[in-house]
């Protein structure tokens, strides 16, 4: 029988459940819940076989998107295969040279660590991708036959999948690596056999973060270059319309939504899903009791996301606010049950320890009510129904600079209800329970993951079914019906991104908690604001977001560019193609906008891997506590205020656009608010969304590499520090030479050499509003 000191001494001394169960019975729960998830999918994925794909136009159209979604997975993940490779080496070696338990197979614990998360979050987004390319063309199959419930079952069925595959692969991964990394530790303690697990478990961490930024980025850059890309040249330069079948970037601009925003959001959510656990595992110090409650609260979560997902639903006719109701109820009845779970599993887990185990539990509700809140104030934010984005449009009566200056200022405006909650979130749960509180907090707001990013993979989905139904010339009813399935898309998109931000924040502030332990801190000196080492740190930390978001902004201009280029050649040089009598070449245009999103994402991860790790060698770990620190508040911020701003741009337009304010299309206030949607597109779709993992993976960087800097006082190994930093400085020129000193002339047109510059087939004339809108 395992008996556990810790749980026994917090417990009063008496020997009973959870105190004297062994690792495998702590991660049951999280084994069975995540192997649940599984099969789950594969009812969905059954349930989703069951809708007929269309006609073969139809299908060959989202085979086309299907097919462009997984060559820029691949060429991704062909690169990403080497960072891995790398990492995986630098991690066994360093480990096995310096093992933080004095056993030498740390090495082979801490890789295998990081290649399991890695690979799984990989994984997730594979599958997530694969699935909601293919319920594309079966939700505009459900719209064109069965109307608007049936066409949002099976586009929330699809995003189901991508939701469950995460907290499944998730849940299962982690708990399976973590109960293997116990083991081989036979003359050592079960305590100490679980703390040992729960150092080496930041490999997993680690490895999930490292995907996860690099298809945030590359998705979002990807998105938004292949959306400028064949706006400007198809819609401006050829006037021919949206999503126009001849149009060689189109295909490209569908595969960008699924490849930003399903396995983009997807990997920066198994992130946070993971790293929650384990931040809340580190936290327990071997405590039995205190490991076991978070892999069981996951577990509960996953099984009160499928009953919730049972829950939506909707009838024909319905208009917005009853569409966002029935994806509410899904999260409600969720979010209530996996309550009434974790009050069950207070009572067996803290049995002893009631009054502990309740104050725990506050902190769940806490973390899962914090999660409701942020959604319901970013919806207030960036949704035409209410004042800021409203606002927004009336600024337009006086031009575009005025948009842009109410766009900014509600953006900014937007952050300071978010950080209340926040706050009083940390406040909270530090007060009733500390730190682990927190953890749990966060390990709330995420255990209803399965259902919460299902609301929000669900949007792609209905995107493409509506550019399917207009490539397909389908009729204007099916339109009308994917449109508000859209419509509603955009605002679970804004929510989605509100409830990413403050689960990212939550972690990360855990996972700094967490750092500051296992690299005894405070044995060291104090970590106080005043302290020049840490102030140099927070300032430094608080740089590095803005930096990020830069670079991110101006790879979209510079990717975009590269397809204006292409398209451009095409019309120009490939006869009958603006007639309609030739084929686009839409795989070139995919293969450009996948080389030049997975070049641009190069330096950003190099600086976000890199900077932690030089921080802390070659300064110290307080200074690298004061990076942290800074590196979260400010990307916090930054990220609200640009998600915010960019959805707020965009729904002002779409305020003209579809309710008719201010005369309605054409007039020169939406041309204005056009203006400003361009300019929030980076904002909401790449730099905002790609910060949250920013400061996830630079905590469960410093996490991972806390043994290496237990007790190091500041400038003490000041040249293992040179490494990285050398690594970052021949990094930047590398990539400067080779991708950012040549510029591309995109001033050039090769389609006015050619002698069919208007295109023949549409009599209208060039729509101005077309012009700025693009």
């Amino acid at each position: 029988m395992a008996i556990n000191s810790i749980c026994i001494r917090e417990s009063g001394g008496e020997v009973r459940f959870p105190c004297d169960v062994s690792a495998a019975t702590a991660v049951s729960v999280g084994i069975g819940a995540g192997g649940l998830a599984l099969f789950f999918v594969i009812f969905l994925l059954t349930s989703l076989k069951r809708h007929p794909r269309g006609s073969d136009l139809m299908n060959q159209i989202s085979d086309k998107i299907k097919s462009g979604a997984r060559a820029f997975l691949r060429t991704e993940y062909m690169y990403l295969s080497a960072f891995v490779f790398c990492m995986f080496g630098a991690l066994l070696i360093l480990y096995s040279i310096d093992p933080p338990s004095d056993d030498k197979t740390d090495g082979i614990r801490y890789g295998g660590s990081f290649l399991a998360g890695a690979g799984l979050s990989a994984l997730a987004g594979w599958g997530g991708m694969v699935v909601a390319t293919d319920a594309n063309v079966r939700t505009t199959q459900a719209a064109d036959e069965k109307g608007l419930a049936v066409a949002l079952r099976v586009a929330f069925t699809g995003g189901a999948v991508m939701g469950f595959t995460v907290v499944g692969l998730g849940l299962l991964g982690l708990s399976c690596v973590y109960l293997a990394i116990t083991y081989g530790y036979d003359d050592d303690p079960l305590e100490l056999r679980l703390d040992y697990a729960a150092d080496a478990i930041t490999g997993f961490g680690f490895g999930a973060s490292s995907i996860a930024l690099f298809a945030r980025v590359a998705g979002g850059i990807y998105t938004k270059a292949a959306d400028v890309g064949a706006d400007l040249v198809g819609k401006v330069e050829m006037d021919i319309p949206e999503d126009d079948p001849r149009n060689p970037a189109v295909i490209a601009d569908n595969v960008g939504d699924n490849v930003g925003d399903v396995a983009g959001m997807g990997a920066d959510l198994f992130e946070s899903f993971v790293g929650s656990i384990i931040a809340a595992v580190t936290l327990a110090n071997g405590d039995i009791g205190l490991v076991m409650f978070p892999f069981w609260v996951a577990g509960a979560g996953i099984l009160a996301a499928m009953l919730g997902f049972f829950a939506v639903g909707t009838k024909d006719g319905a208009g917005q606010k009853e569409l966002m109701m029935a994806l509410h109820k899904g999260t409600i009845v969720s979010s209530l049950l996996v309550m009434a779970f974790t009050a069950v599993i207070v009572h067996w887990v803290f049995q002893d320890r009631e009054y502990y185990g309740w104050k725990v539990f506050a902190c769940v509700c806490i973390g899962l009510f914090a999660g409701v809140m942020i959604g319901q104030v970013t919806e207030y934010f960036t949704s035409y129904s209410y004042w800021p984005t409203q606002s927004i449009t009336e600024a337009g009566v006086t031009g575009p600079a005025t948009v842009i200056i109410q766009g900014l200022g509600i953006g900014k405006i937007s952050t300071v209800f978010p950080t209340i909650i926040i706050v009083a979130t940390i406040l909270g749960c530090n007060a009733l329970v500390g730190q682990y509180g927190i953890a749990m907090a966060a390990v709330g707001m995420l255990s209803t993951l399965g259902v919460t990013l299902a609301t929000d993979a669900y949007g792609p989905i209905a995107d493409n079914a509506g550019g399917i139904a207009e490539m397909a010339e389908l009729d204007e009813r099916v339109r009308d019906t994917t449109d508000a399935l859209d419509a509603l898309g955009n605002t679970t998109a804004a929510t989605g991104k509100g409830f990413a931000i403050g689960s990212a924040v939550l972690t990360a502030l855990s996972l700094l908690s967490a750092f500051t332990e296992k690299a005894k801190i405070s044995e060291i000196g104090s970590v106080e604001i005043s302290e020049p080492v840490v102030l140099s740190g927070v300032l430094l930390g608080a740089m590095l977001p803005f930096l990020f978001a830069a670079l991110t902004m101006l790879s979209v201009q510079k990717a975009a560019g590269a397809i204006i280029i292409e398209v451009r050649r095409q019309f120009a040089e490939i006869p009958g193609l603006r007639e309609g009598t030739a084929e686009a070449d839409s795989d070139k245009c995919v293969a450009i906008s996948t080389q030049s999103s997975v070049e641009e994402m190069i330096l950003p991860g190099l600086y976000a891997v890199l900077s932690p790790i030089t921080v802390g060698f070659l300064i110290g770990p307080r200074c690298l506590t004061g990076l942290l620190g800074g590196a979260i508040a400010s990307g916090m911020m930054l990220a609200i205020m640009m998600a915010n701003a960019g959805g707020a741009w965009d729904n002002s337009k779409k305020y003209i656009e579809i309710e008719g304010a201010k005369g309605g299309k054409g007039t020169e206030t939406h041309k204005a608010c056009v203006v400003g949607d361009t300019v929030g597109d980076p904002f909401k779709d790449t730099s905002g969304p790609a910060l949250n993992i920013l400061i996830k993976l630079m905590s469960i960087i410093s996490l991972t590499v806390a043994p290496l800097m237990e007790g190091d006082e500041d400038w003490e190994v000041w040249y293992y520090g040179l490494i990285p930093l050398g690594v970052m400085l021949i990094g930047t020129f590398l990539v400067y030479k080779l991708y950012w000193q040549e510029t591309q002339d995109i001033t050039a047109d090769p389609i006015a050499s050619s002698s069919n510059k208007k295109d023949d087939t549409f009599e209208k004339p060039v729509d101005a509003d077309a012009v700025q809108e693009a």
